[in-house]
């Protein structure tokens, strides 16, 4: 018998979630992860300071990595339709022991991302109402964990119209920029790194590779089509289409206005600054402004949504997998009667998140996600490397394979040897916890009755 066919018979059989998401639904959903507004005002601002009129540029070669990732992704989630992401399909390629880093990793994404991102809602509300961070952040992330314990096409539904007004914000940002264009477009691919006192550096190749991770990061969100894939119907062709899609809507939505910034703020100190909501309000005025903060605010509730959303699936799978003990397996994979979420796992993610955005200061460590992003991408791109060893019914084929998944290593590797110390050893640390705990704990554990094994 197999290790599936064990799992199947063992008396702790859990239910499988419902295939009732439409590729359009699938977008939705996972656009709204990568969630373009709070990604072009909170993320993108801190890689102009350091990347200059570059940016663009690094924002474009970030796309390209993440095209050879999305074709990993897209090849896998067909192969392997099941929910649990990275963790799910790494686990079924290279084992159990990799699946268990990548699972530890994306741990820490669960723990970390959501509530600092929650935090940053309280200043994109300070022109309306003076919040309190803290308070705020965990109101947020409350907030986030309620709707997503709906069912998935409702929170497509909702996350569908919060995405639109995001759209619409991105437009005008591109459209005011590019009308108050202040410098040649050709500054676009000979750019420079202005500083706050009015000179200038070279942008050099050194200075691109020290913004990848963070570039790669301002996208990362496009992968989530894989949590979603148990949920997807014909899972085996819409996968790749959602991955894809949602890709390129991602890069089109953030780069564009982002090039509109760098051609349109008024002065190379403005540029430097990176303060997007004051650029736009020299373009359009105070009321421009207040459009904007609103629209970033509501992105970032969309985007805490769509993350707790997806991090529920995780420790679902988990547990499916018999990750934990027998008790707390059973609680993390039961399903909502009506909605038919996984609700237990959804209010474990969600609720400790409202806690530490409340009370713990957190953001000190979101300087690691981009590394923690890239070594989950790695991992990723060597499981497609191998995949096709394996005997699994075909979907979606990467062309030119393996072109690049091999590109892709080569690229994230040179963009991780080129990381703050600090960084790449909170991220070792983490893998090495990771190792010991299943070297010392899940290894030796005959009961866990794994679903995973070599085959879907």
């Amino acid at each position: 018998m197999s290790r599936i066919d064990d799992a199947q018979a063992s008396p702790t059989r859990t239910e499988n979630l419902p295939r009732v998401l439409t590729v359009f639904g699938g977008v939705l959903l996972t656009l709204s992860c990568v969630t373009p507004a709070s990604s072009l005002f909170i993320v993108v601002p801190p890689l102009v300071q350091t990347q200059g009129t570059g940016v663009v540029l690094t924002l474009v070669l970030s796309a390209l990595v993440s095209l050879g990732v999305a074709c990993c992704y897209s090849e896998l989630g067909t192969r392997f339709p099941h929910a649990g992401g990275e963790y799910s399909i790494v686990a079924r390629v290279l084992g159990r022991g990799a699946g268990w880093v990548t699972f530890v990793m994306s741990l820490v994404m669960i723990v970390v991302v959501p509530p600092v991102i929650a935090l940053g809602t309280a200043d994109y509300l300070s022109a309306f109402a003076g919040l309190d961070p803290s308070l705020t952040g965990a109101a947020v992330m409350a907030l986030a964990t309620a709707t997503a314990l709906l069912d998935v096409r409702s929170n497509a539904l909702v996350t569908g119209i919060f995405l639109g007004i995001e759209v619409l914000a991105a437009a005008l940002v591109a459209i005011f920029g590019f009308a108050n264009a202040e410098r040649p477009v050709s500054t676009l691919v000979a750019p420079v790194v202005p500083d706050t006192a009015g000179g200038s550096a070279p942008f050099t190749v050194g200075v691109l590779l020290t913004g990848l991770t963070v570039g790669i990061f301002t996208f990362q969100g496009f992968g989530s089509a894989v949590y979603l894939s148990e949920e997807l119907r014909d899972p085996r062709r819409s996968v790749a289409r959602t991955v894809i899609w949602s890709l390129l809507a991602s890069v089109v939505i953030i780069v564009v206005p982002t090039a509109a910034v760098v051609l349109g703020a008024p002065t190379g100190t403005d540029l430097a600054g990176a303060d997007f909501t004051a650029i736009v309000e020299s373009w359009g005025g105070p009321v421009l402004a207040a459009f904007v903060s609103l629209t970033v605010a509501a992105a970032i509730l969309n985007a805490v949504i769509v993350m707790v959303l997806q991090n529920a699936r995780v420790l679902y799978a988990s547990a499916r997998d018999r990750a934990w003990p027998s008790a707390i397996n059973g609680a993390l994979t039961r399903l909502h009667p009506r909605w038919r979420s996984p609700w237990v796992a959804t209010l474990a993610v969600g609720l400790p998140g409202a806690v530490l955005a409340g009370l713990a200061d957190i953001e000190a460590l979101i300087g690691v996600t981009g590394v923690v992003v890239a070594a989950l991408y790695l991992l990723l791109a060597v499981a497609a490397l191998r995949s096709r060893r394996q005997r699994a019914e075909h979907g979606w084929r990467m062309p030119l394979w393996p072109v690049p998944a091999v590109v892709t290593i080569a690229a994230i590797c040179l963009a991780l040897a080129n990381q703050e110390t600090s960084d790449l050893l909170l991220t070792g640390g983490v893998v090495v916890l990771a190792g010991l705990y299943y070297a010392c704990h899940l290894r030796t554990r005959r009961e866990t009755h794994w679903i995973i094994s070599k085959q879907s």
